[in-house]
């Protein structure tokens, strides 16, 4: 294509067959920055039974798909998945290397990394090319921006959360070459599945919510939790939390939103006692309403919400939660 530059990968991950939507999430901005360094956009998919999956990928963008396509690589197995990579990326050299920030993603790219000898920007929130056509990796630092590059090694590789990206539209006139590669069978393997229990979420997914609860350190303790999770049960909202809030043993990790957890778009946001840190809040993503219940009335969230209240969430939230209680009484009396 007459460029210097090789192909930017992304690295996609399916589960039961079924592509993740960071992977596609990923192959927009992986199009969007071959487009600019004159390359092909290139993809790994490693599973059983996933050619569908694998046109997905070409539909969505890629020129070129890896298909590792065998039972023994149904279910992820780390040594296994990072040296068919390591040894795919050897040989084919790519410019860029983007990997979805999932269970799967946050194992696996560190891993590729360090057998490559290359660095490594988690949680990114943007990609652009600088003047050099250096890849920029953004992430949110210091209440703003921080850009991160990798001058000198190759590939450049980043990781970044599903939702921060728009899922491209699927083009399926697309055409592109998908290229079965060989499994490795001198792995020794030290790790085998020998089971999948899959645990049902519970409540509202954190993804899909039209409205979000989401508390934080100012909960105070667990019975202060316990209201904020019953404002979100009231309102059928899904229920988010901060670092903090995690750290204290008060919500599961799977609730957390931010830098290093969710990324979320409700139509709603209500943050609870939570000071509005930019590791949390660049976790939400096009909310059209937010809203803040914060006793400290300098706090930060304020200048980010549409609507402030000041008080103390463990005072302010049973009064609320028996308003909304009290409403909907009447609201199905009067139906």
């Amino acid at each position: 294509m007459g460029t210097d530059h090789r192909a930017v990968w992304v690295i996609a991950e399916q589960i039961n067959c079924h592509l993740q939507s960071v992977s596609l999430q990923l192959i927009g901005q992986a199009r969007k920055l071959a487009d600019q360094l004159g390359t092909l956009v290139e993809a790994i998919l490693l599973g059983d039974k996933i050619e569908q999956p694998a046109r997905q990928l070409i539909a969505a963008g890629a020129d070129r798909v890896y298909l590792g396509n065998a039972p023994e690589l149904e279910v992820y197995q780390p040594e296994l998945y990072t040296q068919i990579a390591v040894n795919l990326a050897s040989e084919q050299q790519p410019e860029i290397i983007l990997i979805g920030s999932t269970d799967m993603g946050r194992e696996l790219a560190p891993l590729v990394a360090a057998h490559l000898k290359t660095g490594l920007t988690a949680h990114c929130i943007d990609f652009v090319l600088d003047k050099e056509l250096i890849l920029e990796q953004r992430i949110p630092a210091y209440g703003g921006l921080l850009s991160i590059v990798c001058p000198e090694k190759r590939p450049q590789m980043a990781t970044a959360a599903k939702g921060v990206f728009a899922t491209p539209e699927p083009d399926d006139s697309r055409t592109g070459e998908i290229v079965l590669i060989d499994i490795p069978t001198d792995l020794p393997g030290r790790v085998k599945t020998l089971e999948i229990i899959r645990e049902e979420p519970q409540g509202v997914p954190l993804e899909t919510a039209s409205t979000i609860v989401a508390g934080g350190a100012g909960a105070g303790d667990i019975d202060g939790w316990k209201d904020i999770c019953e404002l979100a049960a009231v309102l059928n909202a899904a229920l988010g939390s901060t670092r903090p809030a995690v750290d204290e043993g008060w919500a599961e990790l799977e609730t957390m939103i931010g830098q290093s957890g969710k990324m979320v778009s409700p139509e709603v946001y209500i943050g609870v006692g939570l000071s509005g840190e930019q590791q949390h809040m660049v976790g939400i993503v096009g909310a059209r309403v937010m809203v803040a219940i914060n006793n400290d009335d300098k706090s930060p969230i304020f200048e980010q919400v549409d609507y402030g209240i000041v008080d103390d969430c463990r005072k302010f939230l049973p009064a609320l939660i028996e308003q909304i209680k009290q409403y909907e009484e009447k609201k199905n009396t009067c139906e």
